[in-house]
């Protein structure tokens, strides 16, 4: 039988509320669209990874959708400076305004930590909002030596994972 490989951090499940202290942390949230149809689309899309594969970082995942345990790969930075980092999926958000999923960091990734991607519906004004939550610190070295330029990188990536949601049906 084969050993899955512990999280790298003890806060497993974190992004479902308050983030952890001792951490980078971020909420991005902005809106993507009207429409519970559009909230259908989208939480589907989020589901089948298209915040990852809409930015170019996607690389691997071993099921179609997220589900709790999915092992994700994703590649970090550009060309042979790039780095492949390991991801599972912690736990989906099904919820009847709520769609997404949480993955956290493995050995080999250069952070430690956890991110949420998710889409929102309002039914008091029918929008749908594209939302990013995570916390994280570095793990390797390089990452250390990029300091504060590695949150501004982590937001901006923020930022691009809400834009490959789909903005209509």
């Amino acid at each position: 039988m084969e050993q899955t490989p512990p999280f790298t951090y003890p806060e497993v499940g974190a992004t479902r509320g308050v983030l952890p202290e001792g951490y980078h942390r971020f909420r991005l949230r902005r809106p993507i669209g009207q429409g519970r149809a559009l909230f259908e689309y989208a939480g589907a899309e989020t589901l089948a990874y298209r915040m990852q594969k809409g930015t170019g970082i996607f690389r691997h995942a071993d099921t179609p959708t997220a589900e709790p345990g999915s092992a994700v790969t994703v590649r970090l930075g550009v060309g042979p400076l790039g780095i492949t980092a390991p991801c599972r999926v912690v736990y989906v958000l099904d919820e009847p305004d709520r769609r997404g999923f949480a993955y956290g960091t493995l050995p080999g990734h250069p952070e430690i930590g956890e991110e949420l991607f998710a889409v929102e519906y309002d039914p008091a004004d029918d929008t749908v909002y594209g939302l990013v939550t995570a916390f994280a610190r570095n793990a390797a070295w390089y990452a250390r030596l990029g300091g504060p330029l590695v949150e501004l990188l982590q937001r901006f990536v923020a930022g691009r994972y809400i834009a490959a949601l789909p903005t209509s049906v």
